[in-house]
């Protein structure tokens, strides 16, 4: 394979790695842009009154920025290695026990698989919709909620519990219910691009996959721009009340949206932190995944929320997040519109992009780990983690809700803080700097040290915390 390989922990081993700083910046932007820049994202700006929300969003963007998504991708390129790798490379330089932080870091690699294998559910459902979308049959559904409802319902059935759900799914036969054949064909399409390398396969795939979707994103805005009523959805966006900044569940939740969209997670970031050549500046590649991964995000709300203006009037306030917001009401939304076949059709293109970039960086996770730890070939680890993947991820589809609200309110913000502890408080603080500075042309600032250790580490608690009280923030 023709890639740029840098210095594993086992000399012995050439390692793959990012050829280009711009197809690293590109990857993990990708890995950003999520389901939560697009169905979570605009609702909030629209709940919270615009730039009421946005003001206390782009502050916490920076912050996090600044001190998480720099810690996170300098962590993995010292130990040049995922969270367990990277975890035992902390343990071992403060107290000589390498196990100790391998088995602590085992927690954000289960993290990224469960979150994978629910994201391959919700993957299974944007591939069904970007084809009817292209053949024509979602424009079929028209504006009747009832037709629209149903179509999703009878590709997403829902179920209480997990036993329920598995019941479900024997019940029915696996293929009889739910949308197993298209969560099969994701997977499959995910799996080509990581069996592919990561020069070869995931840095390819978000050059091409994330230049497409801001120029679709912004084609999309242009036009929903053009569109008599639009005013009304930007009037939402650009509203500021300044007693709503006292609000602090205004606050906590800019805070979670921030927090969840930087993929801080002690996971993805690690693990592409490590394929990042040494000789490129991690804070100057942070800084570019905090404001793209930002402008996906207000592009997203400048699509949607227009368009719901457009067509729904004050109905929009009705709108709840989710995935009934991307899959029922703008389905909705867009065939009412002029246009709203193709504008149905890009859109769902964009969404499909997203989704396979980010479910790229959380299942490289658990692959790499294989490959680290058991010494097995990229071949392989892939085939294994995504037959894991493929078989759980069927069997859960009626309790995915359920499934992941459990990763995202307690083993994300967990997996984020432990990373977060290993490098501002395990590993040595020269040690720390000198992950940070290195290939870059200035040394970093010494705010940076004391707001990641006594700033963004106990945010992370808060993230754990009040998502478990509020019943998830992000």
């Amino acid at each position: 394979m023709s890639s740029k390989v840098q210095a594993s922990s086992d000399p012995a081993q050439a390692r793959d790695g990012f050829q280009s700083k711009w197809g690293f910046i590109l990857a993990c932007i990708g890995s950003a842009v999520g389901m939560g820049n697009i169905w979570r994202f605009p609702i909030m700006v629209h709940k919270y009154g615009g730039l009421t929300f946005l003001l206390p969003y782009f502050i916490f963007v920076i912050l996090i920025g600044a001190s998480g998504v720099i810690e996170e991708f300098a962590l993995g390129r010292r130990a040049a290695a995922g969270p367990v790798g990277a975890f035992g490379m902390c343990t071992h330089e403060r107290t000589g026990n390498r196990k100790t932080g391998e088995a602590i870091g085992a927690i954000p690699i289960i993290g990224s698989m469960m979150l994978a294998i629910g994201y391959t559910v919700v993957l299974g459902w944007i591939f069904k919709y970007t084809f009817m979308g292209i053949t024509g049959g979602l424009y079929s559904l028209g504006t009747d909620m009832a037709a629209i409802g149903g179509a999703f319902g009878a590709t997403a059935p829902e179920a209480a519990t997990l036993g329920e759900a598995l019941a479900q799914m024997v019940q029915g036969g696996i293929f009889g219910i739910g949308n197993g054949l298209w969560q099969i064909i994701a997977l499959v399409v995910s799996l080509i691009i990581m069996a592919l390398g990561v020069a070869g396969g995931i840095e390819k795939a978000n050059k091409i996959m994330m230049p497409v979707l801001f120029f679709l994103f912004l084609g999309l805005g242009v036009y929903i721009f053009s569109l008599p009523g639009s005013s009304a959805g930007y009037k939402y966006i650009f509203t500021l009340n300044p007693a709503g900044l006292a609000s602090v569940e205004v606050w906590v939740y800019a805070f979670g949206q921030a927090f969840f969209s930087l993929s801080v997670a002690g996971n993805g970031s690690v693990i592409y932190g490590s394929y990042l050549s040494k000789k490129e500046s991690i804070p100057s590649s942070a800084r570019n995944v905090a404001v793209f991964d930002t402008l996906a995000a207000l592009l997203a709300a400048f699509v949607i929320i227009p368009a719901m203006a457009v067509m729904l009037g004050e109905g929009i306030n009705d709108v709840s997040g989710g995935p009934g917001l991307m899959f029922v009401y703008l389905v909705n939304v867009f065939n009412g519109m002029p246009g709203g076949r193709i504008v149905g059709m890009i859109f769902f293109i964009c969404v499909m992009f997203a989704g396979v970039s980010s479910i790229v960086n959380l299942y490289e996770a658990p692959i790499a780990f294989l490959q680290e730890k058991f010494k097995l070939g990229r071949l392989p680890s892939v085939t294994a983690i995504g037959i894991v993947g493929c078989i759980v991820s069927i069997m859960i589809q009626p309790w995915t809700s359920q499934w992941m609200d459990v990763v995202s309110i307690y083993i994300c913000p967990l997996g984020a803080m432990l990373a977060g502890i290993m490098f501002f408080w395990i590993l040595k603080k020269d040690s720390a700097l000198s992950a940070v500075n290195e290939g870059a042309e200035k040394t970093i600032g010494e705010w940076f040290y004391p707001l990641g250790k006594f700033i963004y580490v106990p945010l992370a608690l808060i993230a754990l915390i009040a998502g478990a009280i509020y019943g998830g923030i992000g």
